[in-house]
């Protein structure tokens, strides 16, 4: 996931970066460490994040923070009914003074897109943005273009409003490589964003570089050299295995759950400053990296039953590793 040629930056450096990273970010995004965290390992891990929560909690304020403090390259493209494929991508125009078509790229070419409101814009569009975020290219009337590195995408998504929505299809689903949610503050959370408010005397916050670009590049580098044992590597297999099993879901995670689960892991220990990977690291990124890769079966929605639900039954069901011994899934789940 990140490039040849770049530097790695030694664990407790990665973590001392991450954590001066989140301090920022958390000036402005109230109380949710947990989930800024989260979006953290996933950009560290060279992956996209899917934000999905109800208005007003802080989705678009946390993309435009953490590309503040990140020091990248930032745009926000509105997605709508009426968007088209080049709104993304771009398109060739015809320059009259040269007297030949010139390409203009999309907001696609940065390295960190917001894509607010993803799935209220048509499939065709949507796969518009499926070959950037998976291969990191786009391709206009035949020729392809590269994205600089580094390049991901925070997705947001409404999950109460249905109507004039196009959901997105498993298949650009498991494109993010984890969905987070923030949930609603405390009272004394939500006091203090309007004391910030209040005391900055602006609308906007605008927050300084903690690192750039070459160095959030070097700090992604350094989850290659984080050491998974094969006992937690089989821990992560049994993981998603077990989700396939589950009585209330129609189908489980596909092997890109169990990638994701070992590079989401490999993060928060480098985050943590450790160079070795933990149980309670992919038990940490389970719910977030597997969820919204399960289907239910169509009684479980009537039950009210969420995906987050399996992936918590499985936690409970696989054991963690205490030696190499591979763990192995007993069967047993009640729907």
């Amino acid at each position: 996931m990140t490039d040849a040629g770049v530097e790695p930056l030694p664990p407790y450096e990665v973590g001392r970066l991450a954590g001066a990273v989140l301090d920022s970010v958390g000036s402005v995004v109230v109380g949710k460490r947990a989930p800024l965290e989260l979006v953290l390992a996933g950009i560290l891990a060279g992956g996209h994040v899917l934000l999905e929560d109800l208005p007003g909690l802080g989705k678009t304020l946390t993309a435009r923070s953490f590309a503040q403090a990140l020091g990248l390259d930032f745009r926000r493209l509105q997605f709508t009914p009426d968007l088209l494929p080049a709104d993304v991508t771009g398109s060739f125009l015809y320059d009259q003074r040269k007297g030949d078509f010139a390409f203009r790229a999309g907001p696609v070419f940065t390295n960190m897109l917001l894509a607010d409101e993803i799935n209220r814009t048509p499939p065709k569009t949507q796969a518009a943005l499926l070959e950037a975020m998976q291969e990191k290219q786009v391709s206009v009337e035949g020729v392809t273009y590269r994205l600089d590195p580094p390049f991901h995408v925070l997705a947001t998504a409404n999950p109460i409003e249905y109507e004039g929505t196009y959901p997105l299809p498993e298949a650009q689903l498991d494109r993010f490589l984890l969905r987070v949610s923030f949930g609603y503050p405390s009272a004394d959370e939500e006091w203090e964003v309007l004391r910030r408010r209040m005391a900055r005397q602006r609308e906007e916050a605008q927050l300084s570089p903690v690192v750039d670009a070459r160095t959030l590049r070097r700090m992604q580098a350094a989850l290659e050299s984080v050491a998974v044992e094969d006992s937690i590597g089989r821990y992560i297999v049994a993981l998603t295995g077990a989700t396939r099993e589950h009585a209330s879901a129609l189908v489980g995670s596909s092997p890109r759950g169990s990638l994701a689960l070992l590079l989401l892991a490999r993060a928060r220990a480098a985050m943590a400053g450790r160079d070795f990977v933990v149980p309670e690291d992919v038990k940490d990124v389970a719910g977030p990296a597997l969820a919204h890769r399960i289907t239910l079966r169509p009684e479980m929605w009537l039950r009210r039953v969420d995906p987050s639900f399996v992936v918590d039954e499985v936690l409970q069901a696989v054991p963690a590793p205490a030696s190499g011994a591979m763990p192995t899934y007993a069967g047993g789940y009640a729907e």
